[in-house]
């Protein structure tokens, strides 16, 4: 259910790559004024995550999902009547990011961490990958809506995407193993139902100052600060706009994302079994020194028409996309325990974070200096530096050894 959820859910994050040429076209607002709210939209999306995975702690995961989805289709549904960029702002930055942020990553880990004992990184990727079979799904038909109809008609699909979704959360997801009688997958024993947790805004800061004081924490969110500029910042962001500037059509660029998202899923849940058997941080430093060497590459690949070496490109980029998902989830169980998906949700925060500055970087550098090439070199660069951090990341502490009990 976790992953049905989360694939319709997808259907609003694949939208604002393709509302910077029509909005700029029909309201004149600059890219740089619509990457702006789409930036709003991705920090709010890290954000509220590790609040969210508080608050699932305290009210269960059913409630803040089935709210989280009436948000997103409220905020999307009302763009359809803007007349002003701060109401873009308003709408799709700021509710559709407050509700995104409690269906983020931090959602999958809760889900994860309370369900699952054995092959947590398997799982893990299975979950991560939903997100690219709801692009998969949405993306040719928003982009077909886009072209045929305009944007007011797919954001009203989002809308109703996100919606159709409530009633399944609220009659088939379950907080807790308990719920239904069940151990979690791999353990022996059935484990009671926790109490709910109180102070969930006070939990999520006290653990964040906690994690704050150890190194492994700013090496895990400065990484992925880096995998979200260069994902949701740049490419989801980005890659329409500027495939167009080619005299590439927007259905072509928009299939080619979605292309992403079939490969996405195959490197995702591989990502997960891999974790279960490989160290962690060396699976990272390999995802993003791979994902920076593409990302130089891709500025002479774009062309007015899909070639080889394009589809080659987009292949390879999908393979990588979200694979540093699972051993960054992966690090945070092993250094921090309990509190790991509280813990992953701040550092989603700077995943996010990272991509709303890029979300806006990219779309101020277009209007500067009249393409993305530079965004894409500098991207490149970042990846290569986040490759050397994954590196740096120390194995935590073995746990003490009780004393043999004479």
């Amino acid at each position: 259910m976790a992953f049905v959820t989360i694939i319709g859910a997808a259907a609003f994050t694949s939208l604002p790559g393709l509302l910077i040429d029509p909005l700029h076209t029909e309201f004149d607002w600059s890219r740089g004024t619509i990457g702006f709210a789409v930036s709003v939209n991705l920090a709010l999306y890290g954000l509220t995550a590790p609040f969210a995975a508080a608050l699932m702690d305290r009210f269960g995961i059913r409630r803040v999902v089935a709210v989280a989805l009436t948000v997103i289709s409220a905020g999307s549904v009302l763009t359809v009547w803007m007349t002003a960029a701060w109401q873009l702002v308003l709408y799709w930055g700021i509710l559709v990011g407050l509700g995104s942020g409690s269906m983020a990553l931090a959602f999958a880990a809760t889900v994860t961490n309370r369900w699952f004992v054995a092959r947590r990184g398997l799982v893990t990727g299975i979950l991560t990958a939903a997100g690219a079979s709801g692009q998969l799904v949405f993306l040719p038909l928003l982009s077909w809506l886009v072209e045929h109809h305009g944007w007011r008609p797919a954001a009203i699909t989002v809308s109703l995407a996100a919606l159709a979704v409530v009633p399944f959360v609220w009659l088939l997801l379950r907080d807790h193993p308990a719920d239904v009688g069940l151990p979690a997958y791999g353990a022996e024993e059935l484990v009671a139902k926790p109490a709910p947790v109180p102070g969930a805004a006070r939990r999520a800061v006290s653990v964040l100052v906690s994690a704050a004081r150890t190194g492994p924490f700013w090496l895990l969110a400065g990484t992925f600060a880096i995998c979200g500029a260069s994902t949701n910042g740049l490419v989801k962001t980005h890659f329409v706009p500027a495939a167009h500037d080619h005299g590439m059509p927007i259905t072509a660029a928009a299939s080619l994302l979605a292309v992403i998202g079939v490969f996405d899923v195959v490197g995702t849940i591989a990502s997960g079994w891999f974790t279960d058997r490989f160290e962690a941080r060396r699976l990272l430093a390999v995802y993003y020194a791979l994902r920076g060497v593409s990302l130089l590459f891709l500025p002479m690949l774009l062309a007015p028409s899909v070639h080889p070496p394009m589809l080659f490109f987009i292949v390879f980029y999908g393979l990588d996309w979200v694979a540093t998902v699972p051993p960054t989830i992966a690090l945070c169980r092993e250094h921090y325990g309990e509190d790991s998906a509280i813990v992953f949700g701040w550092v989603l925060a700077s995943h996010q974070v990272g991509a709303a500055v890029v979300a806006f970087a990219g779309g101020l550098a277009r209007d500067v200096f009249g393409s993305y090439d530079v965004v894409w070199y500098a991207s490149g660069a970042l990846c290569a530096a986040a490759a050397l951090m994954a590196l740096v990341i120390r194995r935590p502490p073995p746990l003490p050894r009780m004393p043999a009990t004479p």
